[in-house]
């Protein structure tokens, strides 16, 4: 039997994170469950952007660089995330897209590995990371992508792999890859492994210091909040960083690029991995929004993030029983993210009539319902009415629109 809507309200009542959502702006009317694809925006973001608009980059001009200290603010967010994903403020930094640091990563680490050629990947991972891999080892002579399913890939790591890449959180299924396992299998054949967490920076407890990660990835704009397009992040072990040389060997990598000598000399440390002109303002969105975690210890965040999933799979296999939807994500928490995907035939028509209603998901194909679930802003109240919603669009058909079957751009 599933929970009453009394005892759910009973549960948000005792809830530690509950005062959390009023650091967010949200509709009236929505109940947000995409906050895995963009997250929320932060109550603080939108003064913190009107000021480093006009106050800093109107009254300061350039002078801002130094006056108001945009230069330091990869490294400065940068720091802040490495407190949510268990590393040092030295060996994360906040720079271009998930895509490029992943090309930054993936070359580094084929360089350092040689002669070993071979990436293992796990096939139905997020398509920008095989995608970069693909073309790495096109452009790369004897680079190989070799893709195994993720119950093989312990099994696969050999002698000529020289980087193991997964996603920590599978974006489709939310299942979760064991990370101290593959890891210390990894090193133990003498690969190193890169780990993409964007769908796992934020909304779980991450410890890259306790397995001994070698070098990660991971977006601003799903659970940390930094807004649409938000500069992604790249981390590389301390111990490694001397090791390992970034291919976009860009001007703000360079050991003093206010010298504006013509031969590329590297920074020490995690700095030799930036390469354009930092996005101030995006980075002064992220910095604001990354705020909404003071107070929220990582633990308790995944704790309430996994009892509102448990607590969405039992209502919707109670409640939503005989219209066709089947579970994708695994049922045990330590097995999972914070995201919950349901498949049916007809996922897109019937997300889009749930979204008309108030309920906004997102779909991934070919038949995926995907439902995040974000501990800072989401109550159980929030997801017992989800369910009910989605009962009655199943119940109705409403989802046989005609409005609802042809496919927007973005799904």
């Amino acid at each position: 039997m599933s929970p009453t809507l009394a005892e759910v309200r009973a549960w948000d009542a005792a809830d530690p994170l509950a005062a959390f959502k009023r650091r967010f702006t949200l509709p009236e009317g929505v109940i947000y469950l995409d906050g895995n694809s963009l997250g929320a925006l932060p109550a603080a973001v939108p003064g913190r952007l009107g000021a480093a608009v006009t106050d800093e980059w109107g009254r300061s001009l350039i002078r801002g660089w130094n006056d108001h200290d945009w230069i330091g603010a990869p490294a400065r967010v940068g720091g802040r995330i490495a407190d949510l994903i268990g590393a040092k403020p030295s060996e994360v930094v906040v720079a271009d897209s998930t895509s490029v640091n992943l090309f930054k990563l993936i070359v580094a680490a084929i360089a350092r590995q040689a002669p070993r050629k071979t990436i293992i990947a796990e096939p139905g991972n997020f398509p920008t990371d095989l995608y970069v891999a693909q073309g790495v080892a096109g452009h790369f002579g004897g680079v190989r992508l070799r893709t195994v399913a993720a119950d093989k890939v312990l099994d696969a790591i050999d002698a000529d792999t020289a980087l193991v890449m997964l996603t920590h959180v599978h974006f489709k299924t939310g299942a979760r890859h064991d990370m101290a396992a593959i890891t210390a299998r990894a090193h133990a054949a003498g690969a190193l492994m890169l780990w993409d967490l964007c769908h796992s920076a934020g909304a779980i407890e991450v410890d890259l210091a306790g397995v001994d990660a070698d070098l990660a990835v991971g977006c601003g704009y799903k659970y940390l909040n930094g807004g649409p397009g938000a500069p992604a992040f790249l981390y590389v072990a301390e111990r490694l960083q001397s090791e390992l040389a970034s291919p976009l060997t860009g001007w703000m990598g360079h050991a003093a690029p206010f010298a504006f000598g013509d031969d590329y000399r590297p920074a020490p440390g995690i700095d030799r991995f930036l390469a354009g002109t930092p996005p101030v303002l995006g980075l002064a969105a992220l910095e604001c929004a990354l705020e909404a975690f003071d107070g929220a210890p990582m633990a308790a965040v995944e704790a309430k993030g996994q009892r509102l999933c448990s607590l969405f799979i039992d209502l919707v296999e109670d409640r939503c029983a005989g219209f066709g939807l089947k579970l994708v994500t695994p049922r045990d928490p330590a097995a999972r993210g914070t995201h919950v995907s349901f498949s049916h035939p007809d996922g897109y028509p019937m997300m889009q009539a749930l979204i008309e209603r108030g309920v906004i998901g997102d779909f991934r194909a070919p038949e995926v319902l995907r439902f995040g679930f974000t501990p800072l802003y989401l109550s159980f109240e929030d997801v017992w009415r989800a369910v009910e919603i989605l009962r009655d669009v199943l119940a109705e058909e409403s989802w046989r629109a005609p409005r609802f079957q042809t496919r927007a751009r973005v799904t």
